[in-house]
């Protein structure tokens, strides 16, 4: 590897000052340019430290780890929030990852991860490319059980009365488009989706597997009636939030005292 480990380390902490100076100085672009940097040194550091460990005592390779071991779980839960799109609740990730990628993740290793994104983010304010961060209801806490993307816009990280729908419905059919883009899908994948369509009406199709073009048909003819008022109720959630949260409120929630911040 043309860098070491050393010459790597040194490069992510040299980004990640060089994101916070960003973030400071408010420079949106440039702080997005280097977070990219950041998360390609990082997935450099991590091929290097599995490079490095292949050999064993006396040069004898060492026993090769199953190729999920090399993805940490925060990423595994990430590549499945970005297939999704959508804010979304352990059960749905794990069944995405399982359904198109390692398959390794469990609902229990979630359940600890947003508070460690949290503690991580108050230490370091954005050294990372992306946080796994909360949903914010429209009392501007956190979502119970609901990960979203730090990346993601603020109205696409809040929801209202009607967002638990519109993201299944979202969700089902960015699922099925995925599908429509694989040559051979996994077997997992077909099942999912299937599943998923029990709840759409009109997208079903008998006893067999469902159908992506028809189930993509069904969710978005249903997502017309409810995404229009749930769009303005997440408009005004993140309006509220952007003017009344800090940056770490943003992105994990305002305690209960302090959503009455403004309100006397």
């Amino acid at each position: 590897m043309s860098e070491s480990l050393d010459a790597l380390e040194q490069r992510i902490a040299e980004l990640r000052a060089e994101v916070r100076r960003a973030v400071k100085a408010r420079d949106t672009a440039l702080a997005r340019r280097l977070r990219t940097d950041l998360r390609r040194a990082e997935r450099a550091w991590d091929e290097a430290v599995v490079t490095d460990g292949a050999g064993g005592a006396g040069g004898e390779p060492a026993a090769p780890e199953p190729p999920a071991a090399l993805v940490p779980i925060r990423e595994q839960v990430h590549q499945a929030l970005l297939l999704l799109g959508v804010p979304a609740a352990a059960k749905l990730i794990v069944a995405v990852d399982e359904a198109f990628f390692t398959g390794a993740l469990r609902g229990p290793q979630l359940s600890s991860l947003r508070r460690d994104e949290e503690r991580s983010f108050r230490g370091a304010p954005y050294a990372r490319p992306y946080y796994l961060c909360a949903a914010l209801t429209d009392r501007l806490s956190p979502a119970r059980g609901l990960l979203t993307d730090s990346t993601w816009p603020l109205r696409a990280r809040v929801v209202g009365p009607l967002s638990p729908r519109v993201d299944f419905l979202t969700a089902a059919v960015r699922v099925a488009e995925h599908l429509m883009r694989l040559a051979d899908p996994p077997p997992g994948a077909v099942r999912l989706l299937t599943r998923m369509a029990q709840n759409v009406p009109g997208a079903e199709s008998g006893f067999g597997p469902a159908d992506p073009a028809a189930v993509r048909a069904a969710a978005r003819e249903e997502l017309g009636v409810h995404l229009p008022a749930d769009t303005a109720q997440r408009a005004e959630v993140a309006r509220r939030a952007g003017e009344q949260l800090t940056d770490a409120e943003r992105l994990f929630g305002a305690a209960a005292l302090t959503t009455l911040r403004g309100a006397c």
